[in-house]
C-alpha cells in the first residue's frame, strides 16, 4: 500500500559560500524510516527525478535528491532541460564534480535525513545514468545497505565523472568490503553501455565478492525509465521499479 507522503525543496550546508538545495520527500508520520538517496541524470534534479523521489517515498522511505551542481550556482537547482545545448551544459558541470565534493554532499544529505527527519538505521541509494555511476560510488564510501543502479556510464574506463583519477570500478572490493547489495538494471540496445562492457562490470563486481545480480532489458534503450521520452519501455520501467522495490524491502526494511 503506498504511504501518503509530503515533499519539499530544504537547504542543507555542506560548507560552502551557498547551501545545497535538495529535493525531500517522505511518508506522513512515523519515526524511522531508512534513508534513500536518489542520484540524478546529467540533467539534474528535474521534475522527473522529483516524481521518482516522491515514488521512493511513498514505499515508506525518507528520500531525497541532491543538486550536486551546487557548487557551480544556484541557478542549476531545478535541473536542465533535455536539450542538445543543456546536454554540453552538463557535461561542462559534470566535469567539475570532485570525489571528495560529490561524497561531501551524499554525507551531508544522510545526516539531514537523520537529524531533521526521523530517518534511521539503513540507507539505500538508487540513481539513474551519470546517477548510477554515482551510486555506484556512494556504494564503495558511504555505510549503504543497498543500491539501485540504472545503466550507469563510465564505470570501467578513466577520465569521465568520477572515474578520475582510475575507472570507478577499481572500487569494487570497497563495495564488497561494506556488504553492499547492488542490482544493476542495463538496456540491451544502450548506445552508452556496450555489451562488452556489462560484462566487464559484472565480472569485476563477482571478482570482487560484490553481492548483485544485473538485469538486462531485451530492445530497451539507454533511459528507458523515464516516462515521456522516445526511449521509455513500460515493460522494462515497470519491472525495474519492482526490483527496487524487493531490493529496498529486502536489506532497508520499511
Amino acid at each position: 500500500m503506498a504511504h501518503e507522503i509530503v515533499a519539499r525543496d530544504v537547504d542543507i550546508e555542506v560548507g560552502g559560500a551557498l547551501p545545497m538545495t535538495a529535493y525531500l520527500a517522505r511518508p506522513v508520520g512515523g519515526d524511522g524510516r531508512p534513508a534513500v538517496l536518489v542520484c540524478s541524470e546529467l540533467w539534474g534534479v528535474t521534475e522527473a527525478v522529483r516524481e521518482v523521489v516522491r515514488q521512493v517515498a511513498a514505499l515508506g522511505y525518507v528520500a531525497i535528491a541532491p543538486n550536486l551542481y551546487h557548487r557551480s550556482g544556484p541557478e542549476t537547482a531545478a535541473g536542465l532541460e533535455e536539450s542538445d545545448a543543456n546536454r554540453e551544459r552538463g557535461f561542462a558541470l559534470l566535469g567539475q564534480l570532485t570525489r571528495e565534493g560529490v561524497e561531501a554532499d551524499l554525507r551531508a544529505c544522510l545526516a539531514h535525513v537523520r537529524e531533521n527527519e526521523a530517518a534511521t538505521g539503513k540507507a539505500g541509494v538508487l540513481g539513474f545514468s551519470l546517477g548510477g555511476h554515482i551510486a555506484c560510488f556512494a556504494a564503495s564510501r558511504l555505510d549503504l545497505s543497498a543500491a539501485a543502479v540504472f545503466y550507469p556510464g563510465w564505470l570501467t574506463v578513466a577520465g569521465t565523472a568520477l572515474s578520475r583519477p582510475e575507472p570507478l570500478l577499481a572500487a569494487a572490493g570497497d563495495i564488497a568490503d561494506r556488504d553492499v547489495r547492488m542490482v544493476l538494471f542495463f538496456a540491451e540496445l544502450d548506445h552508452v553501455i556496450a555489451a562488452d562492457e556489462r560484462s566487464a562490470i559484472g565480472d569485476a563486481l563477482t571478482a570482487a565478492g560484490v553481492r548483485h545480480e544485473s538485469v538486462v532489458y531485451p530492445g530497451a534503450q539507454h533511459a528507458f525509465f523515464f516516462p515521456g521520452r522516445g526511449p521509455y519501455d513500460k515493460a522494462a520501467a515497470e519491472d525495474s521499479w519492482r526490483r527496487v522495490g524487493e531490493l529496498f524491502a529486502a536489506e532497508l526494511g520499511q
